[in-house]
């Protein structure tokens, strides 16, 4: 990658003076860094985790409407599409709503662990971001509860060095409208950028349409006693008419996807983060305090569950947290010792009426509120101290360990009476605490200049949501459910070429504990509770390479095994060696690119994606058999600062499912397959100005 020479190039080589610099004309090559695992640039070489990153350049190429576009390039990341910019994620895990992820904003979490939300992403301004890099597996030790199957840490452009602006706007199929609009200024110590996203669609299903508008605002700062001050505001209004995958029966996704049988659902989202990270360098020291506040605010009408238990619900919650680190750097074996503590504190409320819903055959037309199911408060809070080392007792071998300090509390208020029976049962005012201790070890060798290695056992925690705690259901008792525990053991292979060829290969063996899982009884409805163990390993490749001065490609890759171990719901069932339901076997992406020099700069690419078959059941009966689709993009600059692109999504206009399930027979009803139809062909256009 390269970068023009800048304050911001000047600031990454005095924090970690061990980059490469290689001078090409007026440009320099960086060597491949990696932000998330300490919250500072570190060599992609000298971090014992697999990494994929996505640039801001390759943002501004791809466009993207939903965050599936940018992140399914990277090796064994696969984001579906649910409505919207909702989506479900699968990185080392079945594709689900499970809260093994930890969002990142500039490091700062998203939301907070007591409020987790699987459609983090659609509350970050991904299309004007400046990047985008996934840590998969547990993160370090500068990340808690969350934390377990991947780290998605999503980048703000930062303040340009002089005024500049940009404005994009979009058209496409179904009515979609997409209005970009960015640009800052700076003086000698200050620089502020600015970036606004107005976006709507009709959507290309019976009442899909959606509606967003998002702002981000960052301040940096160069104070006169050395000390750097980066605040950032992101404020999103998000309107959309279906909440989460609409499934249809087998006959109406093959031969009508456009129907919604549940055209009442909606989501309506606000949120608001506003942080201030001061950071100040003194010698080989560096200290960093991050204040911050968050509120989030969902209204939801969920459709998943309108067959058997028709709600609708409001969430809420502040957060007030404060991120304290501080780094010392020694000479001797370039020992590096990085400390600190998290401290979060999220009051929030949960308010969720049960509907009387009316129904035209498949159709869900009409609803009306009934009783109250749930209301209460509860607060979060969590302290969490951490230590990380880093040390070269060779020039080639660099060793990091970490260890993290968990203790989280949940503080709840029932305001409706205790119930200890039914399908939504309420549990009595309680306090929840969990205590956790998050050990890491890893370490990378240079083998040669172009090539390195890495191995890594990284064990990591996810304490229950809010949701799962005290929305009871008809679990016998959903407060005493246990956190989710993984271990994780990696070892890698990274290397390049003097051609330009990368590649990576990493192989991972992870074991879950009392994982959180759902048992769906034959009535429908469901009851949560700690599994006891399943297996998840596979293998994640990717290569880029240019194939000829015109052309060049990218692919990834990732095979996957994901299995109950033991898996025992009731009495007489037990799922225990079964693979795990929604879990492909593998996933593969490949983008092939011409630019030849007549198209001043611009690219034509023909993007391949696959997804490969998964069980439907937890009974491992019936297959979805996976998809391939084709893509095709284009961006032409007329000059310098005009430019014109084109996407075509599932070129051949391809019936798919974004995602698939399957019923057994059960009282008196046939089985039944469900499909969430995928997008059929779609065509965009924009233009876009800079100045």
């Amino acid at each position: 990658m390269k970068y023009k020479q800048s304050l911001a190039l000047a600031i990454a080589t005095v924090l970690y003076p061990s980059f490469t610099l290689a001078a090409q004309g007026n440009e320099i090559e960086l060597a491949p860094v990696t932000i998330t695992d300490t919250r500072e640039a570190a060599l992609k070489s000298e971090t014992s985790a697999s990494t994929s990153q996505i640039s801001q350049e390759d943002i501004n190429f791809l466009q993207p409407g939903h965050p599936s576009e940018v992140l399914n390039r990277m090796p064994g990341v696969h984001v579906n599409v649910t409505g919207g910019e909702g989506h479900m994620t699968a990185i080392r895990q079945p594709i689900s709503t499970s809260a093994v992820y930890l969002y990142l904003e500039d490091g700062i979490p998203t939301r907070s662990t007591g409020f987790f939300n699987h459609n983090a992403l659609y509350e970050i301004n991904v299309p004007q971001s400046a990047g985008i890099e996934v840590s998969k597996g547990p993160g370090s030790a500068l990340h808690g509860s969350d934390a377990m199957a991947a780290v998605i840490n999503v980048t703000t452009k930062a303040a340009p060095e002089e005024t500049e602006g940009d404005v994009n706007l979009e058209v496409g199929s179904f009515g979609w409208q997409r209005l970009l609009i960015g640009g800052g200024t700076a003086s000698l110590n200050h620089g502020i950028r600015a970036d606004l996203n107005l976006t709507h669609t009709d959507g290309w299903r019976d009442s899909t349409e959606y509606d967003r508008q998002s702002a981000n605002f960052r301040l940096d700062s160069f104070l006169d006693n050395g000390t750097k001050v980066k605040t950032v505001l992101n404020v999103s209004n998000i309107d959309q008419q279906t909440a989460g995958s609409s499934r249809l029966l087998e006959d109406d996704y093959k031969n009508h996807p456009t129907r919604n049988y549940t055209p009442i659902s909606m989501r309506k989202v606000e949120s608001l983060r506003l942080s201030s990270a001061f950071e100040k360098e003194v010698g080989a020291s560096l200290y960093s305090i991050t204040p911050y506040f968050r509120y989030n605010s969902m209204e939801l009408l969920p459709n998943w569950s309108l067959s058997y238990d028709p709600n609708t619900y409001k969430t809420e919650n502040k957060s007030a947290g404060l991120m304290l680190k501080y780094r010392q750097d020694f000479a001797p074996m370039r020992t590096r010792l990085i400390v600190g503590t998290d401290i979060d504190y999220s009051p929030g409320s949960m308010d969720q009426n049960k509907i009387d819903v009316t129904k035209e055959g498949n159709f869900y037309t009409a609803y009306t509120k009934g009783e109250k199911l749930y209301k209460y408060d509860v607060t979060f809070s969590s302290v969490s101290p951490y230590a990380h080392f880093e040390t070269s007792p060779t020039e080639k071998l660099r060793i990091n360990a970490g260890l993290r300090f968990d203790h989280m509390r949940y503080d709840y208020e029932n305001k409706l009476t205790t119930l200890e029976t039914g399908s939504h049962r309420r549990p009595e005012d309680t306090d929840v605490e969990y205590q956790h201790l998050s050990p890491k070890l890893g370490a990378t060798y240079a083998i040669n200049q172009h090539l390195n290695t890495f191995v890594s056992y990284r064990h990591a925690f996810r304490v229950p949501s809010q949701g799962q705690l005290f929305r009871q259901g008809k679990s016998t008792n959903t407060v005493k459910l246990e956190p989710v525990k993984v271990d994780n053991y990696e070892i890698g292979l990274r290397g390049n070429t003097d051609s330009k060829v990368n590649y990576e290969i990493s192989v991972y063996y992870m074991v879950k504990n009392d994982d959180i899982l759902s048992f769906k009884h034959d009535d429908g409805n469901t009851e949560t509770m700690n599994a006891g163990q399943t297996l998840h390993q596979g293998i994640e490749a990717g290569l880029t390479a240019p194939l000829h001065d015109d052309i060049d490609i990218a692919v990834s890759y990732a095979y996957t095994e994901f299995t109950y171990e033991d898996w025992k719901p009731n009495a007489t069932i037990d799922y225990s060696d079964n693979q795990l339901e929604a879990a492909p076997r593998d996933i593969g992406n490949i983008a092939l690119g011409y630019h030849p020099s007549q198209m001043n700069g611009g690219k034509v690419e023909l993007e391949f994606v696959h997804l490969g078959q998964y069980w439907m059941d937890q009974a491992n009966t019936q297959t979805y058999k996976g998809h391939q689709l084709l893509n095709v993009r284009f961006n032409y600059p007329v000059n310098p600062q005009f430019k014109l692109s084109a996407r075509i999504l599932n070129l051949e206009d391809k019936t798919y499912a974004t995602n698939a399930s399957y019923k057994p027979a059960a009282y008196g009803n046939a089985e039944t397959f469900e499909y969430s139809p995928g997008m059929p062909r779609t065509a965009y256009v924009s233009a876009s100005y800079e100045f």
